[in-house]
């Protein structure tokens, strides 16, 4: 079930969250708040949308869930003009069939890619062949092309190091990695063996866009996208017009809320999207048993951290 090789598009890719109504322990999803995000995120000019990824809250939605939020962003980039969107789900999950499953079901509604984390429930047993084999397993039979997720801090510690990544970077099914561990050695020695057309290194935070530019790196997927997307297209632009001064002033600009944003775990990024983007605030409660971001401190907090980029990215929407 091998997919034809694609490359994974360069720039700014969206990890949406997911917005769920307040009903109850069934707590369905909310889809005419997910609706107007996804619009949201497609009309500021995202270069890509993630589902059901990490910040979607991957680990809470059934596999039909995953299919509908797929089919969602697809017919949101088509009624925005932009049909050939790059959409990737997210699989997480604690098995090669389960993120098989989710790798299939992407495809039958409209993913191009599938970023693939490593399963961690049973980490001890997961050693470095087991994790290898893992991925080239998922890439063997995944009809579309798969994006290793390497997140060590969200499963157990478990990395995918360069040897590894060079044995998995020859797969011709395999079009990249995130690297949410922040390690901009790790990206440069990726690009030093491969084109972003090949294999391409994307970072995790969006306060690394220049410096993962810099280290042949081809982008990021941050969860800040999600509030800032046109200022973290600005930083992407920028760099790539050689106005390099520019891009590291307005980079800058971004380590706040990247911190207060990420420091604040899903819930407090949900909330504060809510906040500044209208929707309901009771829509932005993650699933149980996730707790409410209910700490009047913890709200003040990360609107302290957001607070100076919003003037920015209203401006830019403004020149629009």
């Amino acid at each position: 079930m091998t997919a034809s090789n694609k490359a994974y598009p360069p720039g700014i890719h969206a990890p949406t969250v997911t917005f769920f109504l307040p009903d109850g322990d069934r707590q369905e999803i909310d889809w005419a708040t997910q609706d107007t995000h996804l619009e949201f995120l497609v009309k500021a000019g995202v270069h890509g949308i993630v589902v059901a990824g990490s910040s979607g809250e991957s680990c809470a939605l059934s596999l039909a869930e995953r299919g509908q939020l797929v089919k969602h962003t697809r017919d949101a980039a088509k009624a925005n003009g932009r049909p050939d969107l790059a959409i990737t789900i997210g699989c997480l999950g604690g098995s090669t069939r389960d993120i098989l499953d989710q790798a299939v079901c992407g495809y039958e509604n409209g993913a191009d890619f599938a970023l693939v984390l490593i399963p961690s429930v049973f980490h001890w047993s997961m050693t470095q062949k087991a994790i290898v084999d893992f991925f080239l397993d998922i890439a063997d039979r995944s009809p579309i092309p798969i994006i290793i997720y390497n997140f060590p801090n969200l499963v157990r510690g478990l990395d995918v190091n360069q040897d590894m990544m060079e044995t998995l970077a020859a797969h011709p099914n395999m079009a990249g990695v995130k690297l949410t561990c922040g390690n901009i050695s790790k990206m440069t020695r990726v690009a030093a063996l491969h084109s972003p057309s090949e294999f391409a290194a994307v970072s995790g935070q969006s306060d690394l866009i220049v410096s993962a530019l810099a280290g042949g790196g081809s982008g990021t997927i941050s969860g800040v996208v999600n509030l800032f997307p046109r200022v973290l297209i600005e930083i992407y632009n920028l760099y790539n017009a050689g106005k390099l001064a520019e891009a590291i002033a307005l980079q800058k600009q971004v380590s706040g809320p990247e911190w207060g944003i990420g420091s604040s775990d899903v819930s407090g990024m949900k909330w504060i999207i809510a906040k500044e983007r209208g929707y309901p605030l009771t829509s932005a409660n993650c699933r149980k048993p996730f707790p409410l971001f209910d700490s009047v401190e913890k709200q003040e907090r990360v609107i302290k951290y957001v607070a100076p980029l919003l003037p920015v990215e209203a401006a830019l929407a403004a020149r629009e």
